[in-house]
């Protein structure tokens, strides 16, 4: 197992950011502590040699621009909440609206845009880094100070580790979650369209025009939404022009169980999500518009794949969906793994 660290580059404001590599096992991960974000994942194949299935940028400058929120960690709320608003304990709260009128990813500022305190550590035959951020009682329109640790490491076994942490002084939504997009052929060849998924899911949630959950939570069977026999993304995109969806997780919100189930057939690449969350956003990448990633690659629509394990979107105002209310006393602990064969 092994650890390096170097520079990545300095922000406006003088401070230094830092580059991570970690291995073990057959694989090598990178990430930064400007958004805790992933840059790059190094997985063998059955062909032999091995591949980077991140998609991400060659330097700081993309990330700093990042508008598609690649391979970042977003907090504090993941995912959208309607009118940018929410009422809590009585109060209502104004967020930054940054989505037409709705709030994405906690606004134009959320945890993707901030440089974390970082370290890294070995443990159980793993090697990680540690990222911590305070955010202060009305940072983007949220009451109540959070202190977040999120540590993301590889492990022996092929096996990327992600732990989310929170405590609060007050109760305040809290919805976190790593925005890593993938392409298990290889970052910039191509689209994701062939890679055969399984999603252990029997309802996804309903949502708007805006991508905002109606309250709804539909079965998949017999519908463009059924994953639960493994078949290729592209299948029902004549039905469907694309995936951002959240899916409602099979068994007991809490537990670590299975989530989802990657087959990519040119490479031979499987990978496996297990998580503690009640859901996991399905996205295809559909916003992808030619950005320049690394090495010149351009990422178009459908180059790439998100698995965000997270609470359901809108939560704060959808009073039947599992509450993501943090409160003292009662921290925020969820877990994520993402295990990788080929």
């Amino acid at each position: 197992m092994k650890i390096k660290q170097k520079d990545f580059g300095i922000l406006s404001n003088g401070k230094k950011v830092k580059l991570y590599t970690l291995k073990a096992g057959d694989l090598k991960l990178s990430l930064t502590n400007y958004g805790a974000a992933w840059t790059s994942l190094f997985v063998p194949s059955k062909k032999g040699g091995k591949d980077d299935v991140l998609l991400g940028y060659s330097g700081l400058d993309g990330y700093l621009s990042n508008e598609p929120y690649i391979g970042v960690t977003v907090g504090r709320f993941a995912n959208r909440i309607k009118g940018a608003s929410f009422n809590l304990n009585g109060k209502t709260y104004r967020l930054e609206a940054n989505d037409g009128e709705n709030s994405l990813h906690s606004g134009r500022r959320g945890f993707d845009k901030l440089l974390w305190k970082s370290e890294t550590y070995e443990e159980n035959e793993g090697v990680y880094v540690r990222f911590e951020l305070d955010s202060p009682d009305g940072d983007g329109g949220f009451p109540g100070t959070l202190k977040t640790v999120v540590s993301y490491g590889l492990t022996k076994s092929n096996e990327i580790i992600a732990d989310y942490h929170v405590k609060v002084d007050a109760p305040s939504p809290v919805n976190i979650t790593n925005h890593a997009y993938f392409n298990l052929e290889g970052e910039g060849k191509g689209s994701i369209l062939s890679h055969e998924v399984i999603l252990h899911s029997s309802c996804y949630i309903e949502t708007d025009a805006q991508n905002i959950p109606t309250g709804r939570i539909i079965p998949v069977k017999d519908s463009a939404f059924d994953f639960k026999t493994r078949k290729p993304v592209g299948a029902d995109l004549g039905i469907i022009d694309g995936y951002d969806h959240c899916f409602v997780l099979d068994g007991e919100p809490g537990g670590l169980r299975p989530c989802a189930e990657v087959y990519e057939p040119k490479s031979g690449r499987f990978m496996k999500v297990f998580t503690t969350q009640p859901g996991v956003q399905f996205y295809t990448g559909n916003y992808l518009n030619g950005i320049t990633g690394k090495q010149g690659s351009r990422y178009l629509k459908h180059s790439g794949f998100c698995l965000e394990t997270q609470h359901f979107p809108d939560t704060p105002n959808q009073s039947s969906f599992p509450s993501c209310i943090v409160s003292p006393g009662k921290d925020y602990h969820e877990k994520a793994v993402f295990a990788f064969d080929w």
